[in-house]
């Protein structure tokens, strides 16, 4: 496929793949990217994941129409994108690796090699001329992880931007991108948020018509579009006006104080509420959810004088990603000694700017008119 002119897409899709990292449930599979450029010197972009290495070598092949590769460009030394390396040395021998110092070191890890006698190592400001087509280089410390590399092809304003603006799904996926790059970024790249936005800086200046990531499709159009959700997610900021509850429930009253709560919401006209029940729901679309809204709504039961299980696993993935800038409420539930909402707040304390609300829910079992009370409350000052 053709990207933009001397610019080929080569990657591979993987429908057979259930869990990315994992952890992370991908019902579309996933795209492993990479890309060729066709100059009077040729780089190859990225290799692919172990499993696709016989069919990315025959991309590669096609594109190159008889030529010979003169660097293989490496942006990020997770194994989806790097475990091909040393076939791709294998084989074209003559090949020079494009890469940062810290990715080198990585391959010896990887490779117990380091390539010595291959290395171009390249830093923010560095660059590589392959007759048409300028390539400078930007480094992106822990987005996500510490050899990151950016290439900006300043000829085809082209931004090959590692896992930045990457999605879960293959490319030939139809779906709304946002939903599956935002579960991907706050799931995976979500905890460097600073890293990112000192990424976005660097690239504020250039001319960029498309962006060209690890994952996902290659954007094209609308790009500040995408640029503003990255700016959006990585400061932190609210994506869209809502409520969003999250909730664990053992006999179901719990589930029924949530269900009148989004009800109440409802009512007294919140744009959206969310509700997901942290049992049975993807986690992943929950902690994608609590860093959409502005409000979300912690509800469970004490359990072994700590909290319900998946609660926590939920409000440890929230505080692991920097979870700030929200306003939270609280219900809780407990027969005979409600300690919930203290344990929730003692998880949260690592936070920034968190809000909490007033009113707060307190059931004995099952509710009762003081609890709705409690809960009509709690709707008002969320509405």
């Amino acid at each position: 496929m053709e990207v933009v002119k001397d610019i080929r897409y080569v990657g591979v899709n993987d429908r057979a793949i259930d869990l990315f990292e994992g952890q992370y449930v991908v019902p579309n599979g996933m795209a492993y990217n990479s890309y060729v450029i066709l100059d009077e010197k040729i780089a190859v972009l990225d290799t692919v994941d172990r499993a696709f290495g016989k069919e990315w070598l025959e991309n590669v092949e096609k594109a190159l129409g008889g030529r010979t590769p003169d660097y293989l460009i490496v942006q990020h030394m997770e194994p989806d994108h790097s475990a091909n390396i040393h076939v791709f040395v294998e084989r074209y021998p003559a090949v020079k690796i494009v890469s940062s110092a810290k990715s080198f070191a990585m391959m010896k890890n990887y490779f117990g090699t380091d390539y010595v006698e291959r290395q171009i190592p390249v830093a923010d400001g560095s660059t590589l001329d392959l007759g048409t087509h300028k390539l400078s280089f930007y480094t992106a410390p822990m987005v996500h992880w510490p050899e990151v590399t950016l290439t900006y092809d300043e000829t085809a304003k082209v931004l090959f931007s590692a896992d930045a603006f990457g999605k879960f799904g293959t490319t030939d996926t139809q779906e709304d991108w946002a939903c599956e790059a935002r579960r991907y970024y706050f799931g995976i790249v979500g905890k460097y948020g600073v890293q990112v936005q000192n990424a976005l800086k660097k690239l504020a200046g250039l001319d960029i018509q498309t962006i060209c990531p690890l994952h996902g499709v290659v954007l094209k159009e609308n790009l500040g579009y995408y640029l503003n959700l990255y700016q959006t997610w990585s400061s932190y900021g609210v994506e869209s006006d809502g409520v969003m509850i999250a909730y664990t429930s053992v006999y179901g009253n719990t589930k029924k104080a949530v269900e009148t709560l989004a009800e109440k919401l409802q009512e007294k006209g919140c744009a959206k509420v969310v509700v997901n029940d942290l049992a049975r729901c993807d986690m992943a679309e929950a902690v994608e959810d609590a860093f959409r809204y502005g409000k979300i709504v912690l509800a469970t039961t004490t359990y072994n004088a700590e909290i319900f299980p998946f609660m926590r696993e939920f409000i440890h993935h929230l505080v692991e990603r920097n979870f700030q800038n929200r306003t939270v409420g609280f219900i809780e539930n407990g027969s005979w000694a409600p300690m919930a909402t203290k344990v929730m707040l003692g998880m949260l304390e690592k936070c920034k700017n968190l809000q909490y609300t007033q009113a707060t829910v307190k059931i004995l079992s099952s509710m009762n008119d003081e609890n709705l009370s409690q809960i009509e409350a709690l709707a008002e000052e969320l509405k």
